[in-house]
């Protein structure tokens, strides 16, 4: 069995597969070449960088199994796979502290004005008073919207900072911590912060200028999920007005973005969809990759 890993995997990933017998091309592939250069491959491994379009399924005369190395398959035409018999994976566990630990550290960061204060430092000034008017945490209330693996992880640690925690998640009816669970307009009425923790919706943005509305005067929204579930048009708008306090963002509506204007917005703090790059998860990426390839062909 041939396989194309076009994003990168761990060292750790990549040995046991070959350990296992695969033959293992450890490339990039460009997006716009895909086409011409998959017939030769059985497995597809991706991670956010590259599409696996119905172009791209359609030439992959070989194709059986396509993995996406972390928690969604938006980048991958699913139905369009399944209907060619191709069998569509990811590892949705493997990330979740990491992105966890991110949403939370964009919190930090907005709380304690971290970027505008290390910006400031660089520059040789000392800004102490400008900054005497911080946030604690603890205290604060969190609102989740979807509260599965990363929402769960996300949850515990705000825990054990002192915070009251409540989530709105459709799918969720119990759950075994102290989270309370209630509507989506009381998770926006309600709470300090707001992370979002869900897949892209079908139905368009999950927080728009209605949503924005209905959230607390200075609250601080956080997304750590995915591009396109929030409207930064409608965001940028709320921080500008001041309805928003500032907003913590790690995935964008295009990719790599072009939206300087929020990047570089005083009341934001931003990285490069990095939600799951340390080096503990990209090893739980690795050899849970490994592991699903295992499975599906030894069968």
């Amino acid at each position: 069995m041939r396989i194309l890993i076009n994003d990168g995997l761990s060292a750790e990933g990549i040995a046991m597969l070959r350990n296992a017998g695969f033959t293992v091309d450890d490339i990039k592939i460009p997006q716009e070449e895909l086409p011409a250069k998959i017939a030769p491959y059985d497995c597809i491994v991706v991670r956010s960088a590259s599409k696996v379009t119905k172009e791209v399924i359609d030439a992959g005369k070989d194709l059986k199994v396509i993995v996406r190395g972390g928690v969604g398959v938006d980048n991958i035409d699913v139905k369009h796979a399944e209907s060619k018999g191709i069998k569509v994976m990811n590892t949705p566990t493997a990330s979740s502290a990491s992105v966890a630990e991110l949403a939370l550290a964009h919190m930090f960061a907005l709380s304690r004005s971290f970027v505008d204060a290390n910006l400031t430092m660089r520059a040789g000034q000392w800004e102490k008073k400008k900054y005497a008017k911080g946030l604690e945490l603890g205290g604060k209330t969190l609102g989740i919207l979807g509260i599965g693996r990363i929402g769960k992880e996300l949850a515990k640690r705000a825990l054990a900072l002192g915070m009251k925690v409540i989530a709105y998640d459709p799918l969720v009816k119990n759950i075994d911590l102290d989270v309370k669970l209630v509507s989506k307009e009381e998770v926006l009425k309600d709470s300090d912060f707001i992370s979002l923790h869900i897949p892209k919706q079908p139905e368009g943005y999950a927080i728009g200028k209605e949503e924005i509305a209905q959230m607390k005067n200075g609250a601080y929204l956080i997304n750590c999920a995915r591009g396109g579930t929030v409207c930064e048009g409608a965001l940028l708008e709320a921080l500008n007005s001041g309805k928003l306090a500032g907003a913590g963002i790690d995935v964008f509506e295009k990719e790599p973005t072009d939206n300087l204007e929020l990047v570089k917005h005083p009341k934001v703090s931003v990285t490069p969809h990095i939600g799951a790059s340390t080096v503990e998860a990209q090893d739980r990426v690795g050899a849970e990759v490994a592991k699903l390839l295992k499975e599906f062909f030894k069968k």
